[in-house]
């Protein structure tokens, strides 16, 4: 009887969530079996472990259909106490690098595209993507210093050293200089009065691809607005050769673009770490030499330069062979020239090959510029500095920079730098400047405000919360004075406030950086495809293209309040002309203004939603060949919510060796033969074999490379089964509650910045329920997750 005694004491004093796993895990995962390597029989139970195990209890994944089950009751018990005993968490956390530039550009009024303070920061580390975590937002020693030099950048750049100068116009013609290797053929021919444009800017050479201003090594004199005019020439955009040789739609007009370049950050002829399109390009009239002006922002020590955005892709190649390929086309003498020196000679002067032509730039400016910087009015004010003045500056700058109203303790603090460095010695102008870089380093504007504030404060905080959540930077005047009476704090204002915010143009930043941390479209371009097998992803400009095909869908879902579950089975997109012609839908979008996105409607069953976006199908693959593997992974991390476990060191990679002789199934199939890879590779395989029909970048194929044909079917661990992308596209349909759920962990992630526990997962149900009864519109789900109270807080 003793034996059985103890065995009662045991289960009585036993968590309730270890019974559950007791009775329903350990057979899998325990001491004798660790499918997926995890071992569940050991007390207590981690929260990493505890997570998993409810996500997958909650999608009806595990236990396994073929196991024994819980009973409705007992699931729902188990998933309730965790969400109990889970704790409050708080989501104090520091800004990360596009947010604190952000921040930088709103607090000072500085145009931030030719200015980046955090260019030496560390990469921001991430939690499943996300980059705005606080747990995972360490603040390191190193940056520490980082952000002492950042402030100092930003103080200088703030408060200019002199007035603007006078508007003064610059003249460049007659004598270009350009890279040497292209000087060479061009004095030679005779070509210096006018600077040639041939490539397009994502080519590995970089010959004839930008068109800077080398006379004007200087750059611009102060920060602000200049007009450029352009005289150009478009050249031989209808040609005798064959268009392949170009990697370009003769059909298309040619583009004229700017971009801003520094000759102190690099070879201007190459690309630069910053380097912002500075205007929209222009398409340029086939004919005799034109005029187009551009008017543009140059921060000082830059210089516009030219690109042709739809140009040839490898100009080197077409010069190397030129001689060989085209010898009709040449003088009798000319024909025996060897070499891409002679070809490129050769080709300048005799060849028809596309090309823009600058033959004149007229740059004028400053212009419109205010007698004093908008940066320094927000220092200084609208009066001119005293040292009598220098609290009530301080007072006010850091009232703005720490998003609510500055203590008296924070302002004596900035004071004593004041006096310390007027003791020194140093003039009062320079001390205020050095306690305005302290208020850049204090934890007051490097953290954004937790939801434990005090009452006091809570208006400021959530302001905070809820303007990096839908800009990504600090609060504007218009919330922060909703704030300072407190009267954020009533629902009906918070609404107001949250429809203004999305309404703004600045909530493209809200959808970029959510769309970087749900879907991983930040790595789109980590593993860029072989240039040789997917060379129309560089002419064709596809990475910018399908990152844009992917932002307008969930802009026009947010817009439009369209049902979230468009994400998964729209019947339309977003294309311009490049990507119409990757997914063979050429005839979608003219040629006239194909650079241009528009919606499009599908008839092909193959394509809508997101698993049929070309930048889904890159980011899930390694750019040289696909995986079923990968794509898997990434399904079940970023679609069905379940992330698998990293595989066991003890596990053999997939033999390159026999991959020719066998098709990936069938080595995915001896793969599972192990019964550690089996319990995970059932979830993961399924889904990533119903995109193999898709290549590397996105396009349709019937067969893989070497001829096999592709078998896209598969068998979900819920039982759906499905032939290809279609049916694995319903399977998903057929389970929108779960999609909806996932889809709200990730924006409840994203907009508090921390991990959730399960204390949130009824609250994720609550605002499932209330958005399907609403119907599923984003923009209704969005306004849920900011009354959730994950998001503002818990009640007082």
């Amino acid at each position: 009887m003793l034996p059985s005694l103890c065995l009662l004491i045991l289960a009585a004093n036993q968590h309730p969530a270890q019974t559950f796993v007791s009775t329903y895990c350990t057979s899998c995962h325990g001491e004798k079996v660790k499918l997926g390597n995890r071992r569940f029989d050991r007390s207590p139970l981690s929260d990493s472990d505890l997570a998993a195990i409810s996500k997958r209890v909650e999608s009806g994944t595990m236990p396994p259909r073929q196991a024994r089950q819980p009973s409705p009751a007992e699931r729902q018990a188990f998933l309730t106490h965790l969400a109990k005993q889970a704790p409050q968490q708080t989501s104090l956390r520091r800004l990360n690098r596009r947010e604190y530039r952000n921040t930088i550009g709103d607090l000072l009024k500085l145009d931030m595209d030719q200015f980046d303070p955090t260019s030496r920061f560390p990469r921001d580390q991430q939690f499943a993507q996300m980059d705005n975590i606080g747990e995972t937002l360490v603040t390191s020693s190193y940056l520490l210093e980082q952000y002492l030099d950042a402030a100092d950048a930003i103080i200088r750049k703030a408060l200019p050293a002199a007035p603007p100068p006078a508007p003064r116009t610059w003249v460049f013609k007659d004598s270009f200089r350009q890279q040497k290797e292209l000087d060479g053929a061009r004095n030679r021919n005779k070509m210096m009065n006018f600077m040639l444009l041939y490539e397009h800017p994502r080519t590995p050479h970089h010959e004839g691809a930008f068109a800077p201003l080398y006379s004007f090594a200087e750059g611009a004199p102060y920060d602000g607005i200049y007009e450029i005019k352009v005289l150009a020439e478009s050249l031989h955009r209808n040609n005798p050769y064959d268009p392949k040789l170009f990697g370009r739609d003769p059909q298309e007009p040619f583009r004229l673009g700017v971009v801003a370049g520094n000759a102190q950050a690099g070879y201007l002829h190459q690309e630069q770490p910053i380097q912002p399109q500075l205007a929209e390009p222009v398409e340029l009239i086939d004919g005799p030499p034109q005029w187009v002006t551009f008017r543009v922002h140059l921060d000082r020590g830059y210089q516009p330069r030219f690109t042709f955005p739809n140009g040839i892709n490898n100009v080197r190649n077409v010069f190397g062979g030129f001689v060989r390929r085209f010898p009709e086309f040449l003088p009798e003498d000319q024909r025996k020239a060897q070499g891409i020196v002679e070809g490129r000679f050769a080709m300048m002067k005799y060849g028809a090959i596309p090309q823009i032509r600058i033959h004149q730039v007229e740059l004028r400016g400053p212009l419109d510029a205010s007698p004093v910087a908008p940066s320094q009015q927000i220092l200084y004010g609208n009066r001119p500095f005293s040292p009598e003045r220098s609290r009530e500056l301080l007072t006010s700058f850091a009232t703005r920079a720490y998003r609510r109203s500055a203590t008296t303790q924070e302002v004596d603090r900035l004071m004593a730098i004041v006096d310390k460095r007027r003791a020194a010695g140093i003039e009062p102008q320079a001390a205020l400047a050095d306690a305005f870089k302290a208020v850049l380093c204090s934890p007051a504007f490097l953290y954004i405000a937790s939801d434990k504030e005090p009452q006091a404060t809570s208006a400021y905080a959530l302001a905070s919360r809820l303007s990096y959540f839908l800009w990504s930077t600090m609060p504007d005047e218009a919330l922060l004075r909703q704030a300072s009476t407190g009267a954020l704090l009533k629902p009906e204002v918070l609404l107001s406030e949250t429809r203004r915010l999305l309404a703004s143009p600045r909530s493209q930043a809200f959808v970029n950086g959510f769309l970087d941390s749900w879907l991983n479209l930040r790595s789109l371009d980590d593993m860029p495809p072989d240039r040789d097998a997917f060379g129309a992803y560089y002419w064709d400009g596809l990475e910018d293209a399908m990152k844009s095909e992917t932002r307008m869908l969930m802009r026009h879902l947010l817009d439009e309040n369209k049902s979230i579950h468009d994400f998964i089975d729209a019947r339309y997109s977003f294309l311009n002309k490049p990507l119409a012609r990757l997914y063979g839908m050429d005839a979608a979008v003219p040629t006239a203004g194909g650079h241009q996105f528009r919606k499009v409607p599908f008839t092909d069953s193959r394509r809508g939603g997101l698993l049929g976006h070309g930048s889904i199908l890159t980011v899930s693959a390694n750019g040289i060949e696909t995986s079923p593997v990968t794509r898997g992974v990434w399904m079940l991390d970023n679609i069905f919510g379940t992330p698998p476990p990293p595989p066991p060191d003890d596990v053999p990679a997939l033999d390159p060796d026999v991959r020719g002789a066998k098709t990936v199934r069938d080595l995915l199939t001896k793969h599972r033969q192990d019964q550690t890879c089996m319990s995970c590779h059932r979830s993961i395989d399924p889904p990533g074999f119903a995109l193999e029909n898709f290549d590397p970048i996105g396009r349709w194929r019937d067969k893989y490379p070497g001829g096999k044909p592709i078998d896209a079917s598969g068998e979900l661990t819920t039982g759906d089964k499905f032939a290809d992308i279609t049916g694995l596209r319903e399977a998903i349909s057929r389970r929108k509650p779960e999609f909806s759920r996932f889809l709200i962990d990730r924006l409840l992630t994203y907009s508090t910045g921390r991990k959730l526990s399960a204390l949130d997962k009824p609250r994720i149900d609550a605002i499932a329920t209330r958005a399907a009864a609403k119907g599923n519109g984003l923009r209704d789900l969005v306004e849920l997750i900011v009354f959730s109270e994950s998001f503002r807080g818990p009640k007082e």
